[in-house]
């Protein structure tokens, strides 16, 4: 078994045993809401996912439609949440948007290629190289950064009227 392979089954055993236990939460308790996206979210990607040119692109990619139903019953489960605070929906749609998540980075977490680091460089904040300070020193956006520094900011006005 790779080492890919056991991280995937983690991050699904800590999904599972997430779910198991929020089972009995009140809504004070729910940890993971701010996962929860607004309803008409849910809506859009539904219609989206189900329209005409939807349909076409994923039968041109994928060689078949793709199964749209979790986007509605994710735009049910956040009525239901919405209206209700109904705690068992608000719990189906915070762990269908961990196993979205978690199908999104399963590249991620599959990549053998590259090297994962676990600290920045060494050296990640040494100065420029001269010549490209020298390049810079002129731009808009070293000029305000100096007035920033040196306290010179001024308050640009608008002339933008929206009528």
């Amino acid at each position: 078994m790779t080492d890919n392979n056991r991280r995937n089954e983690k991050n699904e055993s800590e999904i599972h045993k997430e779910s198991i236990n929020t089972s009995n939460t009140t809504e004070s308790q729910l940890e993971d809401k701010w996962m929860i996206r607004n309803c008409d979210i849910y809506e859009d990607e539904y219609d989206e996912c189900t329209s005409f040119r939807a349909r076409f692109h994923q039968y041109f990619i994928f060689g078949e439609t793709l199964d749209c139903n979790q986007w509605k019953k994710d735009y049910d489960n956040c009525c239901k949440w919405e209206s209700k605070k109904d705690v068992k929906a608000a719990e189906a749609l915070i762990n269908s948007e961990k196993t979205r998540r978690l199908e999104r980075l399963k590249g991620h977490y599959n990549n053998s290629i590259w090297k994962k680091r676990s600290a920045p460089p060494a050296n990640w904040d040494k100065p420029l190289p001269e010549w490209m300070s020298k390049r810079d020193e002129n731009t808009y956006l070293a000029l305000k950064a100096k007035e920033f520094r040196e306290g010179n900011v001024k308050e640009e006005k608008s002339f933008c009227s929206i009528m």
